[in-house]
């Protein structure tokens, strides 16, 4: 007797490999899933301009990226000793005027360079709520400000569904869209529901309009409809615990990778798994030959990036001769 109804995703007609350069874009979950990616050495560049989490400013972003815009004194102001915009995350900031325009230069440059060379773009949508300042402009972070600063609004259908249109014309990759499964429940519980559902009717009509750009994965339906358990959330009862965000990455992982790209991932897991193993006698031959064994693993898998891991068993040797 099934207790559970897992959700099964069909294989993707056109799937990831090693050699294929992906960007992660939107929310929190964006940057869990990257971290999931780039443990198994896949070639992942997350979140540029930080996280953002409704997709006016993400798509504003993108926009940035791609068209070259040029931060000045005008886009930063001065809150807590750090210099901060509200087209950036809290954590592209500096402490002086230079410093922030800098960082924040570099990350729009870098962000289009990865968005230019990207054959797959993942865009995780966190919330169709945004903030908008005095001005009228939706805010990418309110880095903390007074609430009486800005005004709080639940995005139309419409407008969406053109943010996410905007994203597509700016970008020439194949695009994943994902909704992410933690719950803002600032927003309450009714709001919260009535946001994942405007993102997800958004998705879907972008996806009608570009079926051979953009595509779907169900995140959100895994943890509510599959995992549909508190257990599956960490303490703050928000956020997916790390249990859930492996199964789901498990999920993305089966039905994403070509046959190659399994193989290979398993290769690469095991030398990385290697590299945390902790030896209870560093000085034997035994262990000697443990990382000339991974030594020659590397060799093999020239393409995938194990320049961490090919240094520290290199020293290794080195200590043990």
């Amino acid at each position: 007797m099934d207790f559970r109804t897992e959700i099964k995703i069909a294989p993707w007609s056109e799937q990831i490999d090693y050699n294929d350069r992906i960007v992660c874009l939107g929310s929190c979950f964006a940057t869990n899933i990257a971290r999931r990616l780039q443990e198994s050495k896949f070639q992942v560049v997350d979140n540029p301009t930080g996280i953002l989490f409704n997709p006016a400013s993400i798509a504003r972003s993108v926009r940035l990226m791609t068209k070259q815009y040029t931060i000045n004194n005008s886009d930063i102001f001065e809150r807590n000793g750090r210099y901060v915009s509200y087209l950036f995350h809290s954590s592209i900031s500096g402490s002086t005027p230079t410093e922030a325009i800098d960082k924040m230069n570099s990350a729009l440059h870098n962000g289009a360079k990865a968005i230019d060379s990207a054959s797959l773009i993942i865009i995780t949508l966190g919330s169709a709520y945004v903030w908008r300042d005095m001005s009228g402009e939706v805010v990418a972070n309110c880095h903390q400000m007074s609430s009486k600063k800005f005004t709080n609004e639940l995005l139309s259908v419409e407008h969406i569904t053109e943010s996410l249109r905007e994203i597509v014309t700016h970008t020439k990759a194949k695009i994943l869209f994902t909704i992410s499964p933690v719950r803002h429940l600032n927003d309450g519980l009714e709001g919260n529901s009535l946001s994942k559902a405007l993102l997800r009717v958004a998705v879907d009509n972008i996806i009608k309009e570009h079926p051979n750009r953009a595509s779907y994965f169900p995140s959100y339906e895994i943890v509510m409809d599959d995992l549909r358990d508190y257990r599956f959330y960490n303490e703050d009862m928000l956020h997916p615990s790390s249990q859930a965000v492996d199964y789901i990455a498990e999920k993305f992982f089966e039905a994403a990778l070509s046959n190659r790209a399994k193989r290979v991932k398993n290769s690469v897991m095991e030398i990385v798994q290697a590299r945390a193993h902790i030896a209870h006698n560093p000085q034997s031959e035994g262990y000697r030959n443990f990382c000339a064994t991974q030594l020659k693993a590397i060799e093999e898998l020239a393409d995938i990036d194990f320049s961490e891991e090919k240094s520290y068993f290199e020293q290794m040797l080195q200590i043990n001769l």
